[in-house]
């Protein structure tokens, strides 16, 4: 007779901010097939996969924050694990966005992981399974044009998650980041529509990465879940490229 193993996520509760479209929501499709009970933060949920628990939340409010987590924790019955996924893009070199969208976007994707992460931490200092993912991007480890703002954003993330990491390492809380190349994402099709030549704009973007391509949101999903994964408890502080070699390969002279 074969052995009935449990799945890797069974019994586990997650929280997936930005969960309602894109990564966050393929993420949640990937926590659900390995047994995870997830909730979808995010100003529009009602795109999170079917099962997922949907709540509505600006993760700019603190206290929407705060209360969309402990809603969460209490119709899930704990939270186990934390995705920040939730972000904004931006463009233009340093001149080209005033203060206001300065702080709208450091807000939203660096201030956001803050506000979560805090208003989670009583339930996951409960877990025996807990762990903390962001999603960085390639931004924060090398110079792209026109980017100016983002990479800051996600500049500040990455060195967030190195210093969650190392506070959290002995309450057994593990902390990891997720850094994706440009990926096939709503806000990526958005910019190629906006673009004088969206077909040779795409072509570009898919050139600029050694595999060729954009990187698909289940393959950033994947990530999440090995770096969320109990079986990894030895993982933490990890920043894991998923860019197709961006990162690290040079395949043109």
């Amino acid at each position: 007779m074969t052995a009935v193993t449990e799945p890797e996520f069974a019994g586990l509760k997650a929280i997936v901010t930005g969960g309602g479209a894109g990564i966050g929501a393929a993420t949640i499709r990937a926590l659900q097939a390995r047994g995870a009970v997830p909730a979808a933060l995010d100003l529009d949920p009602s795109g999170a996969p079917e099962g997922a628990l949907q709540i509505q939340v600006d993760v700019t409010d603190s206290a929407a924050v705060t209360a969309a987590v402990d809603q969460a924790a209490a119709e899930l019955g704990g939270i186990d694990i934390v995705i920040n996924n939730a972000g904004i893009g931006a463009q233009g070199q340093v001149d080209a966005n005033d203060d206001a969208e300065w702080a709208r976007v450091l807000d939203v994707n660096v201030v956001s992981v803050a506000r979560v992460t805090t208003a989670a931490l009583p339930h996951l200092r409960r877990s025996q399974a807990a762990a903390v993912v962001n999603t960085a991007s390639i931004a924060s480890m090398l110079g792209l044009p026109e980017r100016v703002l983002y990479s800051a954003s996600k500049g500040a993330v990455q060195a967030m998650t190195l210093a969650m990491a190392a506070d959290w390492v002995a309450e057994g809380i593990r902390v990891n980041a997720v850094v994706p190349g440009t990926a096939n994402t709503p806000w990526i099709g958005r910019l190629l529509e906006k673009a004088d030549d969206p077909e040779a704009e795409r072509a570009a973007l898919n050139a600029r990465q050694p595999h060729g391509r954009l990187v698909e949101p289940e393959e950033v999903a994947e990530a999440h879940c090995y770096l969320a994964s109990p079986r990894n408890r030895s993982t933490t502080g990890v920043l894991l490229p998923v860019d197709g070699g961006m990162t690290n390969l040079r395949t043109r002279s």
